[in-house]
């Protein structure tokens, strides 16, 4: 019964941590500088912008892991790695992120959804970073077990409700990934035949990067209640 639990708890962490651990795998593997390929993550983003004539929208330099594009502010944020790089993840992750501001362009219904609701999201996360920094210091101040349990049942209803967001929105990501950067790589000649299972790869962990996010904040969690128990 032991070792099943175990089996149990091995596998919960696996499917959990594991996406997020191929993401980090695949983008670094991915991140080698190429100087065959024809410009930096920026430059790309900045000719694909032009090419569909995406009038408004930048490209800045963001920070390390925030490679993201910002529909209020219309502005493709790529990370200081894949800004300047001249790597496979360096492209895979621009075209993903310019994918993003042509759905915007286009109004396509499921972003303007996830741009409605986002922002929603964002004030429920930065409530359950509160929450999740507070559960160690209740758990020490006021060893009562009803306190403790109101404030994990909050924490998990918060946690729950922004991964069930990443997988409602899955298809946005998916779309931006498969559905514009790589027919739009593809067709350009921008790779060589022999680079796009690489960038697919990439272009996969683009896509699944916030239900990861979403998972492994779950399993912190879950860490921090184990640890107080």
């Amino acid at each position: 019964m032991v070792i099943l639990a175990l089996l149990l708890i091995v596998l919960v962490v696996l499917v959990i941590y594991g996406p997020h651990w191929w993401i980090r795998h695949v983008s670094k593997k991915y991140a080698v500088t190429l100087q065959s390929l024809p410009g930096t993550g920026a430059e790309l983003a900045r000719h694909f912008i032009d090419r569909f004539q995406l009038t408004g929208v930048g490209v800045e330099k963001g920070e390390e892991n925030g490679d993201h594009f910002d529909p209020g502010a219309k502005m493709v944020r790529l990370s200081p790695t894949n800004y300047d790089g001249r790597s496979l993840t360096a492209v895979a992750v621009a075209a993903h992120e310019v994918g993003h501001a042509i759905q915007h362009h286009r109004q396509e219904p499921l972003m303007l959804w996830r741009n409605q609701y986002y922002p929603l999201l964002a004030q429920i996360e930065r409530v359950g970073s509160w929450i999740l920094m507070l559960v160690p210091v209740i758990a020490m101040l006021a060893r009562v077990p009803q306190i403790m349990l109101f404030v994990a049942v909050v924490a998990i209803g918060v946690l729950s409700i922004r991964l069930l967001f990443h997988l409602t929105t899955l298809p946005v990501e998916w779309d931006a990934s498969f559905g514009k950067a790589l027919p739009i790589l593809e067709q350009g000649d921008y790779l060589a035949e022999r680079d796009l299972p690489a960038v697919r790869q990439v272009l996969k962990a683009a896509a699944l990067t916030y239900v990861a996010g979403a998972l492994l904040d779950m399993l912190r969690f879950w860490r921090w209640i184990r640890f107080l128990r």
